[in-house]
């Protein structure tokens, strides 16, 4: 894999995306009846962006915390009300307002913290309050949810899925999972975090095109920027020097763990007391935010990075075990997430990581539906050892369940790609006729580089609706989808589907839900299959499988499935909306929820979606 260097400088504001249940339930709360709602996360979370998308287009008033108001009173209402101000007063002056808007509401003064409680309890204004976890609270504002005048929401991190487009709008294209993955780790759900990394990266250059793809990667140390030293201040700023150094010999022991033994209890008794540090079950040391460890190798200087530094080889043992864990699982059918840090941190730094071990990473992937990822593993793989019949299998495999049309041999280097080759292309008699000349079916066989890899087309057949051509050759969760699906019995598809997801096993999820869609005699039953269909379908990376087809366009209204299909013929919005008769901008909202509910990012996906059969 080769890399080509790209330009591009950041564009901003980022679009707001993701959240999107969590933004139609602060509407829900705004609406009439309604008293508000209280908003509550760690920095960084997107707290305030989701604040404003929620009172977008509304008559909304503002007010905010500041650090330097907070003995100042009434501050926050100062652009509302006189100079000088009773409590009673600054209630009847507000009286009138209808959606109050109180960011930052941990940093009020106390006689305007007390007025937002006192607005909350007379119910006339709805409010929105915005605070952050971990910071003290105004006593008046924490009675706001634990006095039940107001419920309250509380932001988790943002999913990598979700997080993916972000990333993508702000690098101004896809990234490349593996350092999508890497930056949605080392955030944590810091959106904040987040912007400033991916800025550093563009800004520096350090974003590059990988070779034969749309798609940027991100190789080696990580930038230190001044949020970055922002977030690791207590460690950089600790006066002990003996303190500072465990540290530095925990950054540069990673990814692997640093047994207790090896430094002074009492240090790092203080280390985890200031919540630096964590300690394993199996006695071993690590440092508590995956940023801590790159930023203090980043600022370590070259003397103490030789001095701290391991041998090139120190990883080997533990690559080796996560590679037999992985093939474990694969063979015990659980394909649940598995940590992996020493491989990743292999192909954060750039360094060749083993072609064997990318392949099983491959296929791990795969199995769970992350098909983007799994081209990932592959192409790292392939990097170091370009002709590896495994890392070409699975690249080829990750195209094909991505619906990438290929010609008629091409590629197929064995059954499982001739099957999925075929099947991008429509040709499902082509495909199901690969399944029937590889008798070698096993779901949990192992693979390496000598061994013939024609694994999982007897499980094929189930997928691409045909489970008579399976019969004995599968065995447990996989067995009773393809009975469910021969009995055409749509609750017992629905049944395996949910013991694939518990196994992880997200895009056979899927397909299983979608094949009850058509299985259900209830509508209700059916809709229910869909919608789980499509909600685990988002989540596996742009997956295009025959069982798929058609499923999320389903989901659109009459007017989206109208408006989606002109935009996939190739009509501009102003184009659809002289068809019509409506609105560039009436346009412009359907195929923006029609995007969101599609999975898709943009018009290129289109064509796809609307062309397979409902």
């Amino acid at each position: 894999m080769t890399y080509e260097q790209d330009a591009k400088t950041l564009e901003l504001p980022w679009p707001f995306t993701g959240r999107e249940d969590e933004l139609d339930l602060v509407r829900r709360s705004l609406t009439a009846g309604r008293h508000g709602i209280v908003v509550t996360g760690p920095v960084g979370y997107g707290k305030t962006r989701l604040a404003t998308e929620a009172v977008r287009g509304t008559d909304c008033t503002r007010a905010a915390g500041t650090p330097e108001t907070r003995q100042i009173p009434f501050a926050a209402f100062a652009h509302l009300l006189p100079e000088r101000v009773t409590l009673h007063r600054a209630m009847q002056l507000l009286s009138g307002v209808r959606m109050l808007l109180v960011d930052d509401a941990h940093l009020l003064d106390d006689a305007s913290a007390a007025l937002v409680h006192q607005l909350a309890v007379h119910g006339r204004t709805r409010l929105l309050v915005v605070a952050t976890d971990g910071a003290p609270v105004p006593g008046a504002i924490s009675r706001l949810w634990t006095g039940e005048l107001l419920p309250r929401l509380a932001l988790e991190p943002l999913p990598a899925e979700e997080t993916a487009p972000l990333l993508a709008a702000g690098a101004g294209g896809p990234l490349e999972p593996l350092t999508a993955n890497r930056l949605h780790r080392l955030c944590q759900g810091d959106l904040r975090l987040l912007r400033d990394l991916l800025g550093a990266l563009r800004d520096g250059g350090l974003l590059t095109r990988v070779d034969g793809t749309d798609e940027r990667a991100w190789r080696g140390p990580v930038p230190v920027t001044p949020t970055v030293r922002e977030r690791i201040a207590p460690a950089l700023d600790r006066i002990a020097p003996d303190e500072r150094e465990t540290l530095h010999r925990l950054a540069f022991a990673e990814p692997l763990p640093l047994p207790m033994d090896a430094v002074d209890l009492g240090i790092l008794e203080r280390l985890e007391y200031d919540a630096l540090i964590r300690i394993d079950d199996h006695g071993g040391v690590h440092l508590a935010h995956p940023l801590l460890g790159p930023a203090l190798r980043a600022t370590a200087g070259k003397l103490r990075a030789r001095r701290l530094a391991g041998t090139p080889d120190r990883c080997d043992a533990a690559l080796a075990a996560e590679q037999a864990a992985l093939l474990r699982r694969i063979e015990q059918a659980d394909v649940r997430p598995l940590a992996t840090p020493v491989g990743e941190w292999l192909a954060a730094d750039g360094a060749a990581v083993p072609a064997g071990y990318a392949a099983a990473r491959a296929r791990f992937a795969r199995l769970r539906g992350e098909l983007r990822e799994a081209a990932a593993w592959a192409r790292e793989g392939l990097r170091g050892a370009a002709d590896d019949a495994p890392c070409r299998t699975e690249l080829a495999l990750a195209a094909a369940q991505s619906g990438e049309v290929t010609t008629p041999g091409e590629a197929e280097v064995n059954g499982a790609v001739a099957v999925w080759a075929a099947a991008a292309r429509g040709d499902l008699d082509r495909a199901l006729a690969a399944v029937d000349a590889d008798t070698a079916y096993d779901v949990g066989r192992a693979y390496d580089a000598d061994t013939a890899y024609d694994a999982d087309c007897a499980y094929d057949a189930v997928r691409l609706g045909a489970p008579e051509r399976a019969t004995g050759r599968l065995r447990g969760v996989f067995a009773e989808h393809a009975d469910a699906l021969a009995r055409g019995d749509g609750p017992a598809l629905d049944r395996a589907a949910e013991r694939l997801q518990e196994r992880g096993f997200l895009l056979f999820a899927a397909e299983a839900h979608a094949q009850a869609v058509r299985a259900h005699r209830d509508p209700r039953a059916a809709r229910t299959s869909r919608t789980r269909a499509v909600a685990l379908a988002r989540r596996c990376q742009s997956a295009r499988t025959p069982a798929l087809s058609g499923l999320a366009f389903g989901e659109l209204t009459a007017r989206q499935r109208q408006i989606v299909t002109l935009a996939a013929a190739g009509l501009s919005n102003r184009q659809i909306a002289e068809q019509l008769t409506l609105s560039v901008r009436t346009v412009g909202n359907h195929l923006y929820s029609a995007y969101a509910r599609l999975g898709a990012g943009d018009r290129a996906a289109l064509p796809w979606l609307v062309e397979q059969p409902a």
